[in-house]
Parts: structure tokens; sequence; C-alpha cells
């Protein structure tokens, strides 16, 4: 299996669990800390561990590794990180006052329709 499909299975992970305003960064050439990031939030704590447990859980069963889960037990801001894929799951507050997705603006976005819930 491939990143893409990894960044496949983990949006449809977050998506799953209901995670709102999922974004999904092509970092290739960008950061070497991963090909894609993935942006999401949930409207609670729960809902943020649920989403990132999802996540977890997916890429799993489907023979990738999870390197590392921080801040799951604060469920502020997760980070999965999945390898060449790295899952940001912030509560609705918090992704308002990070805003990543305007600090990595000059990242393109990744066509994840196909992998969401209409």
């Amino acid at each position: 299996m491939n990143n893409q499909e990894l960044l496949k299975i983990a949006v449809k992970a977050a998506d799953d669990k209901r995670a709102e305003d999922i974004l999904a960064l092509n970092m290739k050439g960008i950061s070497l800390i991963a090909d894609y990031f993935i942006i999401c939030h949930g409207n609670s704590d729960k809902q943020v561990q649920a989403i990132a447990r999802e996540m977890k859980e997916k890429a799993q069963e489907n023979g990738y590794d999870v390197k590392r889960i921080e801040g799951f037990d604060e469920a502020r801001w997760v980070l999965i990180d999945l390898g060449d894929v790295v899952a940001h799951v912030f509560h609705r507050d918090e992704r308002s006052y990070y805003k990543l997705e305007r600090l990595w603006g000059d990242a393109p976005l990744e066509d994840i329709r196909s992998e969401l819930n209409s």
C-alpha cells in the first residue's frame, strides 16, 4: 500500500466519526515530516478522542504502523503520526486558535471528496 491509500483510510475514519472541516494538505516538497497532513476538528473532547481512536484503529487494521499519538488524554489537539501521513485532530476552539491550514497555506489541498460521506 502507499501513502495515498493511507491518506484515504485516515480521512474516511475521521469522516465516519463525523469530524468537521476535514482538509488534506499535500506536504511533498514543503515539509520533511510527512507527505500529507490531515486537519479536522470535533466539537467535544469525547468526539476528538473518538476521531483519533478510529484513525488509529483503521490504520492498524490495514497494516499500517501508528508511530505515535500525542495529546489524546487532553483531547484539545491530538496528533496521530502514521509516518508519511500526520493527522491533526483539534477541538473546535483550538483549531480556530492555531489556524494550521493558514500556517501551511502554501501547501496544495488534496482532493478527498470521494472519501467523505455526503
